[in-house]
């Protein structure tokens, strides 16, 4: 599934260029010039390859302290301990600028390739821009620090438990650290039990309810979040926080978002279809007074809080005689397997490859059970701590088969990040955002067995399509100023329909704040690179299976204990980003584009099956 993206040293080279004076018009990466000269002496090549150097090890260092106190404050969620982490940000922050400027005496000097990528890297590697006036600098850190602590403390508290039936996120209302089993409060890990095995529409109604009543008090903090993250983005010479963001995959804004349609296009018939099928499923279970036979499915029925996967409603649409292979669950809940072997189970996968296996610090210094005497932000996140060898994982582990993809999915940042810790700190990165999530992605990728098994793996890969998609198609019409205040909710929804075909469990209003139930509009967590990675993962996995000799139907394909394969993908991780990701996707696939066909091969079987089964039913809403 889905999680945070992966935390090194030089994130904050996710706020490197905060205030970076080095003008930028929303141009792709420049090849071979730092920016335009300022009056005065020339200085040399020589002089700006130095410059470049010290400032990514004073800024590295600066970002192993900020890392630091961010993994205190997720693990520990305290008012000082957001403070503390806030301080440091703001701290790398302040350094940024003072390079940013001292940098313009570097504008219009010809420099070696690699020299003017770092130049570049150096303003685009950033999520979270600040303006340049330290007060409202000082406030985003802040106001950022506290939407991520709200988020993790976020709790339901049904009526008669702590509050009456009200949201607790440490903002007011009832709290306490437990869970569903202590004090009555549902938090994240209960919601999501809840909504993966119950079928009473009316449970999953309140629960999922529930949970969206923790993120209302959100929405004015993220309106001016939204106000001074745009404002950094333009001072450093972007449209909006957006183009920015867009700008950061070795193309044009313009031309990154009709690359995302364009691959939107390739799947929309397949997912298209799944939905068509799912909805006619929902009918039986719980009628057409609940589920329209032509229209949006509700949002609270599909197994999954925003419901952006779909394999828990799995057994209610099972094709006739289809088989999920195995009921993995069920398979590591009778060998009693805990949270560590879950986590073991993922490592040995990677090291079949041949990949060395994980530091013994890594199993010290990770979370991989909920406390149960504190908060902590339980969405699952891969950490690089030194851009050495401290990796960790911060995981909430449940004993299920979601889990075991998630421990997958985490892994493969670790092993991404060890991969690339020999490169320059700039280049101490995925080649973009997408490569470093479909990694764990495309080693969790199984055999598929037959029908039921592609139709399980469709709910799980398919259904998230759209709403990897949908999550910044909203935060860039809201950072564009097409989507106002006034209409942040409507909006929403108004993509869940388009793409998705999803409606709401319940009628909303301006008064709800539905996107910050979602962690990674909180945290500020750009998402489209999770719809490129769901495509890229069956791409690598073509190019792996190819590389390992496999010549049957791609879902059949495994590359499990395959040394060549392990090689091909060690080789490219080792670039980190070195060079612009056509380069690197090409070393590994012999493809220069991002491509859908992989995945639509991988489906094809369940795809010409779900069409029969739709023949003289709508398929859209």
């Amino acid at each position: 599934m889905p999680a945070h993206p992966p935390r090194r040293p030089l994130h904050a080279i996710a706020t490197l260029a905060v205030a970076l004076a080095l003008t930028h018009h929303d141009a792709p990466r420049a090849a071979s010039r730092a920016p335009q000269a300022a009056p005065g002496k020339q200085p040399t090549s020589a002089q700006a390859q130095s410059f470049i150097e010290a400032a990514e090890q004073r800024l590295q260092d600066l970002a192993i302290k900020s890392d630091r106190a961010d993994w205190v404050q997720q693990n520990f969620i305290t008012e000082d301990t957001e403070k503390i982490a806030s301080d440091a940000k703001e701290a790398l922050i302040a350094a940024v600028t003072d390079y940013a400027l001292k940098a313009r005496r570097f504008e219009g000097l010809r420099l070696p390739a690699d020299v003017a990528r770092k130049f570049d890297l150096l303003r685009l590697s950033i999520e979270l821009p600040a303006p340049n006036n330290p007060k409202e600098r000082g406030e985003l850190t802040d106001i950022s620090a506290w939407m991520e602590s709200a988020y993790g403390k976020g709790k339901y508290c049904p009526t008669g438990a702590g509050s009456a039936g009200v949201a607790a996120t440490g903002m007011g209302g009832a709290q306490g650290a437990g869970g569903g089993d202590g004090d009555g409060c549902l938090d994240i890990n209960d919601i999501t039990r809840i909504m993966a095995e119950s079928r009473d529409p009316q449970r999953l109604l309140d629960v999922w309810r529930g949970w969206h009543m923790i993120s209302p008090p959100m929405r004015p903090k993220y309106q001016r979040f939204a106000e001074l993250a745009d404002k950094g983005a333009r001072e450093m010479g972007f449209k909006d926080l957006g183009a920015m963001w867009r700008s950061n995959y070795d193309m044009t804004p313009e031309a990154f978002s009709a690359e995302v349609e364009r691959l939107w296009k390739q799947v929309a018939p397949l997912y298209w279809s799944l939905h068509a099928y799912v909805r006619s499923q929902l009918v039986k279970q719980y009628g057409p007074q609940v589920v329209p036979p032509e229209g949006p499915i509700p949002a609270h029925l599909l197994g999954n809080i925003w419901a952006q996967q779909w394999d828990n409603v799995y057994p209610l649409v099972t094709p006739p005689g289809g088989d999920a292979g195995y009921d993995l669950t069920k398979i590591l809940r009778d060998r009693k397997v805990d949270e560590l072997q879950m986590v073991r189970y993922g490592e040995g996968f990677f090291t079949s490859l041949g990949f060395d296996p994980l530091t013994p610090t890594f199993w010290e210094r990770s979370l991989f059970k909920k406390p149960a005497d504190r908060d902590v932000v339980c969405h699952a996140s891969a950490w690089d701590i030194d851009a050495q060898q401290d990796l960790r994982v911060k995981l909430c582990i449940e004993i299920n088969d979601e889990d075991f993809r998630t421990i997958h999915h985490e892994l493969g940042h670790n092993f991404y990040q060890r991969a690339y810790r020999n490169q320059p700190p700039l280049f101490r990165a995925g080649a973009n955002g997408a490569f470093h999530e479909a990694i764990g992605d495309t080693i969790a990728l199984a055999p598929a067995g037959d029908l039921g098994y592609l139709m399980k793996m469709a709910l799980d890969k398919v259904a998230f399509l759209p709403f990897g998609l949908l999550v910044d198609q909203w935060r860039w019409k809201v950072f564009s100023g097409e989507v106002t205040p006034a209409s942040y909710n409507s909006a929403w929804w108004d993509l869940r329909l388009k793409y998705q075909g999803v409606a709401p469990a319940v009628p909303r209003s301006e008064a709800d704040f539905d996107p910050g139930a979602k962690y990674h509009v909180p945290a500020n967590v750009s998402y489209t690179r999770y719809f490129l990675a769901h495509i890229l993962q069956f791409q690598f996995q073509r190019a792996l299976c190819r590389e390992a000799g496999f010549q049957g139907p791609l879902y059949q394909c495994s590359i499990y204990d395959n040394k060549a394969a392990g090689a091909k993908l060690k080789a490219m991780l080792e670039m980190g980003q070195s060079r612009p990701w056509p380069d690197e996707l090409y070393a590994l696939t012999g493809e220069r584009q991002m491509d859908a066909t992989a995945i639509l091969d991988y489906f094809a079987p369940l795809k010409a099956w779900l069409d029969e089964q739709n023949k003289g039913k709508k398929v859209g809403v």
